[in-house]
């Protein structure tokens, strides 16, 4: 065994039980606060290391820089958190550096999901090679679905987002529409609602993409009210969906929101948000 494994191994024989069992105590009320302090954020950032220390000096104080490279992460063991380490952009002096990502239990695909689209736009190599990050592929609903983009109140956390969750659809993405739509914040709708129209020149708006039962995708088409329908929308990666569009009509008397970039953007920003 590494002398220095048997050392921190070893010194585990100057505890007692009853030693062991208070230290599970107060492991476990900290990890409560934690989880208290963690719930109303969807993820905590921080660097995944201090600093950064060559192999001999990693020789020298082995136990010291190791203890001091988790800093900010050693906690998530014990708290029962889900965490995903992120590569970063390179320091000015050359060296790498990196985040990891902090969050409840059971949060672990969330994380994955978000890391992906981390390291995809931050256009890094692949570890140490020169081989560029494998492009992530576009998947395609299974067999008895439909892929729909929505855009206003269907979003997750939006006042019609049910017409979808209770009708067993499944979340996908967040993505964009491609650069040719513009948004308005269409006057006189309960619950408020924006409205996407083709343009000519228009701007990147969020998405999100859900895959409806097919069996059910028709109830959810009848609900939608003008001046709103299904469409086929472009993304931003080139791919068509179906999705939420508006009468260009509609927009006489509209707020244009396109250049918040979505509709969540825009609401955040309202009075009283």
């Amino acid at each position: 065994m590494d002398p220095t494994v048997r050392g921190i191994v070893a010194s585990g024989l100057s505890f007692t039980a009853c030693d062991a069992w208070q230290a599970e105590y107060t492991r476990a009320e900290l990890a409560r606060r934690i989880q208290q302090q963690l719930a109303s954020f969807d993820a905590l950032v921080v660097p995944t290391s201090p600093t950064i220390h060559t192999l001999a000096e990693m020789r020298d104080e082995p136990v010291r820089y190791n203890s001091q490279f988790g800093t900010y992460t050693n906690f998530t063991n014990l708290a029962d958190l889900s965490a995903l380490a992120l590569p970063a952009d390179f320091r000015a002096d050359g060296l790498p550096a990196g985040i990891t990502l902090i969050a409840p239990a059971w949060h672990d695909a969330a994380l994955s999901h978000f890391g992906a689209q981390w390291q995809a736009q931050l256009d890094l190599p692949a570890g140490a090679t020169s081989q560029k990050l494998p492009a992530q592929q576009a998947t395609t609903p299974a067999d008895g679905f439909v892929r729909v983009a929505v855009v206003g109140a269907h979003l997750r956390g939006m006042p019609l987002n049910h017409q979808l969750t209770s009708r067993n659809a499944v979340f996908v993405e967040e993505t964009h529409t491609a650069d040719t739509y513009r948004l308005y914040a269409l006057a006189n709708t309960q619950p408020p609602k924006p409205g996407l129209v083709r343009a000519t020149e228009g701007q990147l708006i969020a998405v999100e993409l859900w895959d409806i039962p097919l069996a059910r995708f028709g109830e959810f088409v009848a609900e939608i009210p003008a001046p709103l329908g299904i469409g086929t929308l472009i993304l931003k990666d080139g791919r068509s969906v179906k999705g939420f569009i508006c009468e260009p009509c509609a927009t006489e008397g509209a707020t244009d929101i396109t250049a918040w970039g979505g509709w969540k953007a825009w609401l955040a920003r309202q009075p009283g948000a």
